[in-house]
């Protein structure tokens, strides 16, 4: 079992190196509070979770700017201010999972259905282990008045960094467009 201090010190290393590989085509899923009336939320302000697991303060003013651009773009103005419409925080996190894949060679032989020729039976496959990097990013918004939680997104990635910083605030910036693109919730149709 990994001590605590160096399985936390090991996921903040690959949270920085990690979120900003998250690509277009992560899985994103949301929900969200019935019943709210979102044309009332016109102000957000940051705020932080106790025990929440961040990235590198580099990544964490990237990841914080790609939301407020986005929140921006739909109407919302971020103030410092004791009265916001809405709290909002993120999460960040990186597990690992063991990949497998096989190979299969097949055997050999000569001759229709077993008739004639010569022939033989045997193969083998190959099997093989990897570890992959899973990253997830989770974006909370409450109610401020009503102090009430009302959408979360999350989106889930295998991380793949580039070695270029441009490259990788552009993939940052496309995950969180596709994240936030939920928000506010689509109305149903009647």
């Amino acid at each position: 079992m990994f001590r605590k201090g160096i399985a936390t010190g090991l996921g903040f290393s690959f949270v920085l190196f990690g979120f900003c590989a998250l690509l277009q085509a992560q899985d994103v899923r949301y929900n969200f509070a019935p019943g709210v009336d979102w044309a009332k939320f016109k102000t957000y302000r940051w705020v932080e979770v106790e025990g929440a697991t961040k990235p590198s303060p580099l990544v964490n003013d990237q990841i914080i700017q790609s939301i407020d651009g986005q929140l921006a773009s739909k109407g919302l103005t971020k103030t410092e201010g004791d009265k916001p419409d809405l709290l909002i925080t993120y999460q960040a996190a990186v597990n690992e999972e063991k990949q497998w894949s096989s190979t299969n060679f097949g055997g050999y032989g000569y001759g229709p259905y077993g008739y004639g020729g010569w022939g033989g039976t045997g193969g083998t496959t190959t099997g093989t282990t990897s570890t992959i990097k899973v990253g997830t990013l989770v974006v909370d918004l409450y109610d401020a008045q009503a102090k009430k939680h009302v959408w979360r997104g999350d989106a889930t990635k295998t991380l793949n960094p580039s070695k270029n910083p441009e490259k990788n605030q552009e993939r940052l910036n496309k995950a969180i467009a596709k994240l936030m693109k939920n928000y506010p919730p689509p109305e149903k149709k009647k």
